[in-house]
């Protein structure tokens, strides 16, 4: 092992230094080291600038052509920072003492596997980031969900007083969030810290490249098949989502799904004290669903939350991620008056079954966020009326098939867009009608067309977008200007 890897990734004594003193050593061991950023979408720029901020010397690495790359790498390489794109993209790690990973990078890649077989270390933005965090962590994965819950969670804690950072794999970087952190010690002033605690929504992806991340609090919402274009198995996959927990202590807490059997192997992978959600049955010590109540017993006593009517958010499955947010928010000792009021006034997060417009008794929803077959079955249950789907993009290996029992129920028209249509009419041969288009606004148009009074027209994929837009916001952002677009 290398002297910068034993250096950086020896695991510190919380209990004897505090997170603050351990954010305070690493920046000193990242001090005049050459650290390579590989992937620089915006988790890539936000590492680079806090190891520029840190005094790293910055390798800015990615595989596509230079002029592909978004406009702010452009202004790190003003600061003096190399870039290493291209077919040259592997002269980037020469001489590196630290990769840091981009999520969208797997650590399958040969490159990226070459590099760690000569003993350099290879981390992730998040774990980078955890490094400089002096706060509580609050940390969020999960199949589907996981967006709504941080979000919910962030409107939580915010209604209850504190000053929650949120984001990860949700909108900022957590690598904002740390530069933030470092900014605010290095001018030694006596103000409050930027934010209280950190509400972190992390992915397989993310997941796959961290050491020493150490939440306080890490809840898993659910496990289904997904991302198979980048792992071998299920099993994989789910491996990857169960590293949430590796870090935690008996001072932590593990938050699980009840309802799902595919958290049963996560249940001895966390010391924390393990607290249960459930939509179905009652749970010992957690949040859970009586009727149309939710009661919390997380605390040893049994509160009555609030009602399911009063949650505004559309469909079961978010039931069951207001439940996670619940048990969060006692778990941080929210008042149950503030969660109350924070549920009850909680419309969702963008491009997750976002109500776009009413047009001529026909309601238009944006659920771009449903890159796989389980969030877009979700998405059709709720709704009782009947639905013209637009589906399709890039396929990440996921199960079409699942789609077929919902659309015969529920589909009144199957408009195809995209790379991964020969696979859906293949799968979905016998839904009729369905028919395949060239591009978003097509398919808006003929769904505006076949929709009635009392329909719904739904954009839920059931795919990722990369074939056709940058990533699911623009690909949602892209409907609700088609929409908006038609006419009165």
């Amino acid at each position: 092992m290398s002297a910068i890897q034993e250096t950086l990734l020896e695991r510190p004594s919380l209990g004897n230094i505090g997170r603050v003193e351990v954010g305070h050593t690493k920046m000193k061991k990242l001090q005049g080291k050459v650290v390579a950023v590989m992937g620089l979408g915006k988790s890539g720029v936000a590492a680079a600038r806090l190891l520029y901020a840190v005094g790293s010397h910055v390798v800015l690495v990615d595989q596509k052509p230079a002029e592909e790359l978004p406009d702010e790498v452009l202004k790190l390489k003003k600061q003096d920072m190399s870039l290493w794109t291209g077919e040259n993209f592997t002269q980037g790690f020469e001489g590196a003492d630290l990769v840091v990973m981009s999520p969208g990078v797997p650590m399958s890649l040969p490159a990226i596997e070459q590099v760690r077989s000569k003993g350099m270390p290879v981390i992730g933005e998040v774990e980078l980031a955890s490094w400089f965090l002096p706060v509580p962590v609050i940390a969020v994965t999960g199949t589907n969900g996981k967006s709504t819950t941080v979000s919910l969670i962030g409107r939580i804690l915010e209604e209850s007083g504190h000053r929650p950072f949120i984001g990860g794999n949700l909108g900022t970087p957590l690598s904002d969030a740390a530069l933030s952190m470092y900014e605010h010690d290095r001018l030694q002033n006596d103000r409050p810290l930027p934010f209280s605690m950190a509400v972190v929504e992390v992915s397989s992806f993310q997941l796959e490249s961290i050491a020493q991340f150490h939440p306080h609090i890490a809840a898993v919402l659910n496990v289904t098949p997904d991302h198979l274009d980048r792992y071998a198995s299920v099993s994989d996959y789910t491996a990857a989502k169960g590293r949430i927990f590796e870090q935690q202590t008996t001072q932590d807490y593990a938050v699980l799904n009840m309802d799902d059997p595919q958290l049963d192997s996560f249940r001895e992978k966390s010391l924390g004290a393990q607290i249960g959600f459930s939509t179905k049955k009652r749970v010992e010590r957690g949040v859970y669903l009586d009727g149309d109540t939710i009661i919390a017993t997380v605390k040893g006593k049994y509160d009555i939350v609030m009602r399911r009517e009063d949650i505004l958010l559309s469909g079961s499955h978010n039931v069951a991620n207001v439940l996670a947010a619940v048990t969060v928010g006692i778990l941080c000792d929210c008042p149950i008056e503030s969660i109350r009021r924070a549920v009850s006034s909680f419309t969702g997060v963008g491009h997750a079954l976002q109500i776009v417009r009413q047009r001529h008794g026909v309601m238009y929803v944006d659920d771009s966020k449903g890159t796989n077959a389980d969030a877009t079955v979700k998405a059709l249950e709720s709704f009782e009326c009947p639905v013209v789907i637009i589906l399709g993009g890039k396929n990440k290996g996921g199960d079409f098939s699942k789609l077929r029992e919902p659309l015969a129920q529920r589909a009144k028209q199957v408009i195809l867009i995209g790379e991964a249509t020969a696979e859906l009419q293949r799968v979905l041969a016998g839904i009729e009608p369905m028919v395949q288009v060239r591009s978003l606004k097509e398919a808006v148009l003929m769904a505006s067309q076949v929709a009635r009074s009392g329909d719904v027209v739904l954009l839920s994929p059931a795919c990722a977008s990369f074939d056709m837009f940058r990533d699911y916001r623009d690909r949602g952002e892209q409907f609700q200007v088609c929409v908006n677009d038609l006419p009165e």
